[in-house]
């Protein structure tokens, strides 16, 4: 089991990403010990991830550290959506606020998957390369592979994300890891903490997502989501 960096990418060479496995983190503004549990569970099976940053944290500089990790940007374009955004803020503000704390980010997912001609585009006048902005099921079929936009954009699809195992109760990879094709993986933080296995905990720790005692005891102690990438990092360690 091969992991790698979503930056890695060139889509011209099929054997470099096909049946390789990427990791991919929206830290969706953890508390430093919530994103401390996060790297060290990679950083100890030793492999590649790809962060998708949404903030200014010390923990930058440990994640920097990591030649095996690579950062990206997790913009949230919701308050322009909803017309609750800051005077004077619009979607390229938002950006390069991002890129300023992650100058060397060349990746992009936004917060919702937020998308649109302008977005692509605009993305690539700042200097980003690839994005993961298309969740497409591992079980809807078929075999998942990254493409090029027509602004040169390498757009890359991801077939698994832990909040929607834990709306539909399947936390199983086998099928993820018998799929053909990239296979591009999204976790969050906060769900590794808390072992999430429905979203009735994540509701009732939200408040204390602060609170690194009160997370560490409301966590689930049987299947979840931290349990499944425990699996899939087991077997990154064993090939």
């Amino acid at each position: 089991m091969r992991f790698a960096s979503l930056a890695s990418i060139d889509i011209k060479n099929k054997a470099d990403w096909q049946d390789r496995f990427y990791l991919t983190f929206d830290v969706d503004w953890a508390s430093d010990e919530v994103l401390a549990y996060a790297i060290d569970m990679v950083e100890q099976s030793g492999v590649a991830a790809t962060w998708f940053i949404t903030h200014e944290t010390h923990m930058l500089s440990r994640l920097r550290a990591n030649p095996l990790f690579e950062l990206g940007i997790h913009p949230n374009f919701n308050a322009l959506l909803i017309g609750q955004a800051e005077k004077g803020e619009d979607h390229c503000s938002i950006i390069k606020r991002l890129l300023d704390i992650v100058p060397e980010a060349k990746t992009v997912r936004s917060h919702s998957l937020t998308q649109s001609t302008h977005l692509l585009n605009m993305f690539v006048e700042l200097g980003l390369t690839h994005d993961s902005n298309v969740f497409i099921p591992w079980h809807a079929g078929g075999e998942l592979y990254p493409w090029q936009n027509w602004n040169g954009l390498t757009r890359i699809p991801y077939c698994w994300e832990d909040h929607v195992a834990i709306i539909t109760n399947r936390f199983d990879l086998d099928g993820v890891c018998a799929a053909k094709g990239i296979r591009v993986l999204d976790f969050h933080p906060i769900h590794l903490a808390l072992n999430t296995d429905s979203i009735e905990r994540y509701e009732k720790a939200k408040p204390f997502q602060r609170d690194w005692k009160i997370l560490c005891n409301m966590a689930n102690k049987g299947d979840g989501v931290r349990t499944s990438l425990e699996i899939l990092l087991s077997k990154g360690a064993e090939d």
